[in-house]
């Protein structure tokens, strides 16, 4: 299918529903006014409405007739050019600005990740310290408490064996 052709039946599609709606009653009056294609209606269906449509061929005179044309340029005087230079001046410091903006708060953020990260650390240091300082401080009293317990039990022992001494020496001089 080529592109005309396509083209022409999105018109028409649309042009069918806008009638429609508008003209519910008739769409013979609608039908067959343009001026590069016919279009006949084939027979009413359950589904919707048949149509054929016959496309003309192209005259070089109707391409003509649809030539768009620019519109004419204004003058452009120096203050409009003056204005658009200091509007484009504008935009580009504000952007500038914006991306220094952008690039401090950048900065801030990394230098609170960055203290935030040392306070931690310190944190961390300070508590490890800590944890280390009362192991040692357990440490030393479970030592203190074991040495204690061997004094007092040697001291016990001496005792024990200065008081069998002392029973040996009473059964020598008993059987003597």
């Amino acid at each position: 299918m080529s592109k005309t052709y396509k083209e022409k039946m999105k018109e028409i599609s649309v042009l069918s529903f806008i009638c429609s709606c508008l003209y519910p009653e008739t769409h013979k009056n609608i039908m067959g006014h343009f001026e590069d294609m016919d279009i006949k209606p084939i027979n009413k269906r359950a589904s919707g409405q048949a149509f054929e449509v016959i496309l003309k061929p192209t005259s070089p005179v109707s391409d003509a007739a649809h030539c768009v044309t620019t519109p004419p340029k204004r003058d452009v005087s120096l203050e409009d050019i003056q204005k658009k230079l200091e509007a484009a001046e504008d935009r580009r410091r504000s952007q500038e600005a914006q991306v220094l903006r952008a690039l401090a708060e950048k900065r801030d953020h990394e230098r609170d990740v960055l203290l935030k990260a040392m306070e931690e650390n310190s944190n961390f240091s300070r508590m490890a310290e800590e944890k280390l300082q009362v192991k040692m401080e357990q440490n030393e009293e479970n030592r203190q408490a074991y040495l204690s317990a061997m004094m007092e039990r040697l001291q016990e022992r001496e005792k024990h064996a200065q008081e069998v001494r002392r029973n040996k020496e009473l059964r020598e001089e008993v059987t003597a």
